[in-house]
């Protein structure tokens, strides 16, 4: 393979005038959003096993699957500039090997303790990665291909986590739980060589230093805030450690905003959410993320607990949705060519809340599969048809120079909405089914009626104490769970009407072209095909 320097490109000329090209760019940079999307939950569906093999607490296996994501999501920000100041290129290749070499160190892990400090490395390989994956298409495609590859992107990163978790637990049932690891490094192999061969350089050229208070105040904001929706479920909104956390998140994030609003180049400049675009897609970005994640978490414990399928089936189950999301994301950015991009945004907004109504109206304990799949193809195809535009929307607000920062808002966006859906519909679940069980627990033994109480994975668990009422108990429970889920669903629906409500009245009303560069120059250093 030969080598050649690509000349000094000014920032508003695009980089990559080859079709053949440009497919090999996107190809190469999906692969590696893939290994990092994969490896969010693909450790889900090992829970039992790492707790096996570690003889590990229910919370260190907690803390080993989270530590990825809180430390991914604290640094995206700060490596996404990092990414726009040392040049892209070599950011994602530095974040692919560190990515692939933690990987196969959880793998090898001999006690939790490794495997922790091997995810919490994971994380900050993922911060590297994921920003860089999305800012190369946004800075070098040219403006009449860029729609379609936010288009590629967004389907990866929406449904490549429900294909990775497939693939995570066939091979949990087929071979071993640390051959999990095995995926993302075979992904960042092939990721590593195409980057090597097709991605270009791109670089900000600033004459300001970096903001390294930005930076830690962001970091600090995130990871408390994002805590303190993991943990206020299980320790209790009101609990000492819940407020102190939000306290500091609240306190690191107004610091965030008053240090950013005096800086002369700020790591976040704060005032760009003046934008309908950037306001009106990270609101998108943040409800429908937020729920897709609780639902997903309701449905994957939907289809184990109450019709009694594996995990494997289970997550078999879910890739119609997860298909149709993606086949949708591609579709978005031609759909809105033809009808603009605020109606292709507000019409996903409201197929997806529609999608949501549909299951919790037909949702039951004896319908079983067919009554939530036509509610999952709608919410899937609503999603991935508001995801791509409200991306776009975001990257666009910002200039060419500066698209890591912006993919890393986009990031940041997607993992807050993830952690407040789970949160919050996670809670109105538990509040639902509370509320239907209690009054049906008459006549069952007070410990019993206790654990039943708690949720209905430990319902199930009681019922086999239960002696003759066990089949009664676990009805109640099913029939419970469902009501709780629908209560949830139409907590989702409320969400998506406010935010249907919000986009049509402040959404962007033009296409979205990437804000032009703010000064400096950037370099191309591409290796080019053979």
């Amino acid at each position: 393979m030969s080598t050649n320097p690509s000349p000094q490109l000014d920032a508003a000329d695009p980089l990559i005038h080859d079709p053949r090209r440009r497919r090999a760019v996107l190809v190469a940079v999906c692969i590696a959003l893939m290994a990092v999307i994969a490896s969010v939950n693909g450790l889900n569906v090992a829970q039992p096993q790492i707790a096996l093999a570690f003889g590990a607490s229910q919370s260190t296996v907690l803390w080993i699957i989270n530590s990825y994501t809180l430390t991914l999501a604290a640094l995206l920000l700060p490596l996404g500039a990092v990414g726009d100041r040392w040049g892209r290129r070599p950011v994602l290749l530095s974040g692919l090997v560190l990515f692939g070499l933690s990987n196969a160190a959880a793998g090898l892990a001999p006690t939790a303790e490794v495997m922790l400090g091997a995810r919490v490395v994971s994380g900050a390989a993922a911060a590297m990665i994921m920003p860089i994956t999305l800012a190369v298409i946004t800075s070098t495609f040219p403006a009449e291909e860029r729609s379609r590859g936010i288009g590629v992107w967004t389907a990866v990163a929406g449904g490549g986590g429900l294909l990775g978790m497939y693939l995570s637990a066939l091979l949990v049932d087929v071979a071993d739980w640390r051959w999990l690891f095995a995926l993302p490094v075979v992904l960042v192999v092939a990721a590593v060589a195409m980057t090597l061969r097709s991605v270009p350089d791109s670089r900000e050229v600033s004459g300001h230093g970096f903001d390294v208070v930005g930076s830690l105040t962001s970091a600090l904001a995130v990871v408390a805030l994002i805590l303190v929706l993991h943990e206020g479920p299980e320790q209790g909104w009101t609990a000492p450690p819940t407020l102190l956390t939000l306290l500091v998140g609240v306190a690191a994030a107004v610091g965030f905003v008053a240090w950013e609003l005096r800086r002369p180049a700020p790591l976040l400049d704060v005032r760009l959410f003046r934008d309908r675009g950037l306001a009106s897609g990270s609101a998108t970005i943040l409800a429908v993320f937020g729920v897709q994640a609780g639902i997903f978490v309701v449905v994957y414990l939907y289809f184990q607990v109450v019709l009694g399928w594996s995990g494997l089936l289970s997550t078999l189950a879910l890739l119609p949705m997860a298909l149709l999301m993606m086949a949708a994301s591609g579709l978005a950015p031609r759909l809105s060519a033809r009808v603009g991009i605020l109606a292709t945004m507000a019409g996903g907004i409201l197929l997806a809340g529609a999608g949501l109504a549909l299951i919790a109206g037909t949702v039951s304990v004896d319908g079983g599969y067919p009554t939530v799949l036509p509610g999952m193809l709608a919410m899937g195809l609503g999603m991935g048809l508001a995801m791509t535009p409200s991306t776009e929307a975001i990257t666009a607000a910002l200039p060419r120079e500066r698209q890591g920062i912006a993919s890393a808002l986009n990031d940041i966006t997607r993992e807050f909405g993830t952690a407040l859906g789970v949160a919050l519909l996670g809670a109105v679940l538990s509040a639902g089914y509370r509320g239907a069980i209690d009054p049906r627990l008459d006549g069952v033994p007070d410990d019993i009626a206790d654990t039943a109480r708690d949720g209905i994975a430990n319902a199930t668990a009681a019922a086999d104490a239960a002696g003759p009422a066990a089949g009664p108990l676990l009805r109640t429970a099913q029939e419970s769970f469902v009501h709780g889920w629908q209560q949830a669903m139409w907590a989702g629906v409320a969400v998506m009407a406010i935010l249907f409500a919000y986009v049509v009245a402040r959404g962007p009303r033009r296409p979205p072209t990437t804000a032009p560069t703010t000064g400096g120059r950037r370099a191309g250093d591409a290796t080019t095909t053979p």
